[in-house]
């Protein structure tokens, strides 16, 4: 995917990866529409990019498709979604709200969904595009105390694996960034502080950089940390260690 002069919508860029990502794309040479819910912080950021911000409520029904029409209005089209906007919540799923429960499911899930709805078509009219999602490793292995939060980066990463064989030959790509540990503001807005000294997490600024090379370069997943991704037959073979070292990661 060539990013220079690309036009890229990136969801939860007041801060935290979002906002790295959206450093980086400009960096790159992308056109940058950025959302978010702080309006001083996203305004700023779109100064300091010479973009656009929108500001939505992702969790309100209906926002989602407002924002994708929205970022079409302003820039004419988009070529990259970078969906990065996320909650979380931490305890014990009987303990959960139902209000936090739906929030989770509308702005983790079901608002990436209807974001590329909204996208998707131009992408394939033009020919050119790419699709990121930002899931989590508690998606791939299960978080206790997180049950929600995990279910919706595991149907995220379910929707996005889905929508690569449906797409594939097109010219759209997709891709998913599949994170442990990283230093944003995530821990302290679920809930529950990230607490340990080790692993510590890992700075948003690479992590971005690094998503956009994958975007560049059309991959379809991402790990970080990369030794997540162990072979397949480590995993099989030691399921027990492996879901108890990443789970560290996923912040439980």
């Amino acid at each position: 995917m060539r990013i220079s002069g690309a036009v890229a919508l990136v969801t939860g860029a007041s801060s935290g990866i979002g906002r790295a990502t959206a450093l980086a794309l400009a960096e790159a040479g992308a056109n940058v529409v950025v959302h978010g819910r702080d309006r001083p912080a996203l305004e700023a950021l779109a100064a300091r990019l010479d973009g656009h911000a929108l500001v939505a409520e992702l969790g309100t029904a209906g926002e989602a498709e407002k924002l994708g029409r929205a970022a079409l209005d302003r820039a004419g089209r988009v070529d990259i979604l970078v969906a990065s906007a996320g909650g979380g919540w931490a305890g014990p799923f009987e303990e959960m709200p139902d209000g936090d429960r739906d929030r989770l499911l509308a702005v983790n899930l079901a608002a990436p969904i209807a974001l590329t709805g909204v996208l998707l078509p131009g992408m394939r009219e033009r020919g050119r595009g790419y699709l990121a999602y930002v899931t989590s490793i508690a998606g791939r292995t299960g978080v206790a105390g997180e049950a929600v939060y995990a279910a919706t980066k595991a149907g995220l990463d379910g929707f996005a694996e889905s929508l690569r064989l449906e797409l594939r030959g097109t010219g759209v790509d997709v891709g998913v960034l599949v994170p442990g540990v990283v230093d944003t503001q995530f821990f302290a807005r679920r809930g529950r502080p990230y607490a340990r000294v080790r692993p510590a997490p890992l700075d948003p600024g690479p992590v971005g950089r690094d998503l956009v090379r994958l975007i560049a370069t059309g991959g379809a997943e991402l790990y970080r940390p990369g030794w997540l991704r162990l072979p397949v037959a480590v995993r099989s073979t030691l399921p027990g260690a492996y879901r108890a070292l990443a789970s560290r990661f996923g912040g439980s």
